[in-house]
């Protein structure tokens, strides 16, 4: 049982590190609103990606450099045009990957101790409480900015483009991007995880020892009647 309780938080570490990785990943995606916009000379494939910090399209007239046939604009915190549901994730995502990166590291420390039998010199049920409090704190963090999005994608939200990023003021259709799937697959993840670290309890060890006991009447009629000399014995010993 104590083998099978330490393979749990095992896993539940590699599902802690699997969703603050996909988490980093999407941060960094262009792709978490997708634009169906007008065929123009400028927006050459008519799509065009909104993320978190850049918006893209594919351009043969508008190159940006370090990109290929894709035109790129930066989307500032400050921005007067920024949405604020863009915004909170700057805000929100940095902050789930440093809150997410400490309770990887806890649960990197608990699970140690009590692989290396170090659970008794170290509170280990406040370490993975804490870890757990951690990712759970690092998944709502992520999940805030992530339904937002979502939400705005499905009431299909516009937004106010300056003229210098050659954006329509909106779009013809719009659909969720990969970016907010895999920052929710990741945010799943952190979830589970989280959960499985704070439901830890130490394994109860118990000893197996078995002991041979003769009845009493058994060990008293032993005692009192020794055993009998066998006369066929005695006969062949004199021959």
């Amino acid at each position: 049982m104590a083998y099978r309780a330490h393979t749990t938080q095992l896993y539940a570490l590699v599902l802690g590190f699997i969703g603050w990785t996909l988490t980093a990943m999407a941060l960094g995606l262009i792709q978490w609103r997708v634009w169906q916009v007008s065929h123009s000379d400028v927006i050459s494939s008519g799509v065009a990606w909104v993320g978190l910090w850049r918006v893209c399209f594919n351009s043969h007239t508008l190159v940006t450099p370090a990109f290929m046939f894709m035109h790129c604009r930066s989307m500032g915190l400050t921005e007067a045009f920024t949405p604020p549901e863009v915004a909170a994730g700057q805000v929100l995502m940095l902050l789930s990957l440093v809150v997410g990166l400490c309770g990887n590291a806890g649960g990197v420390y608990a699970v140690r101790n009590i692989y290396f039998g170090l659970e008794k010199s170290t509170p280990i049920r406040l370490a993975f409480f804490t870890t757990g409090a951690l990712c759970l704190l690092a998944a709502v963090m992520s999940l805030i900015p992530l339904l937002w999005n979502l939400s705005s994608v499905v009431t299909n939200q516009t937004i106010s483009f300056p003229p210098e990023f050659m954006m329509p003021a909106a779009p013809e259709s719009q659909h969720v991007g990969g970016g907010v799937m895999v920052g929710l697959v990741g945010t799943v993840l952190m979830i589970l995880s989280g959960i499985i670290f704070c439901r830890y309890r130490s394994p109860e060890r118990t000893t197996v020892r078995q002991q041979v006991h003769l009845d009493p009447p058994v060990q008293a009629e032993a005692a009192s009647c020794p055993g009998k000399d066998n006369p066929a014995f005695e006969s062949q010993e004199h021959l």
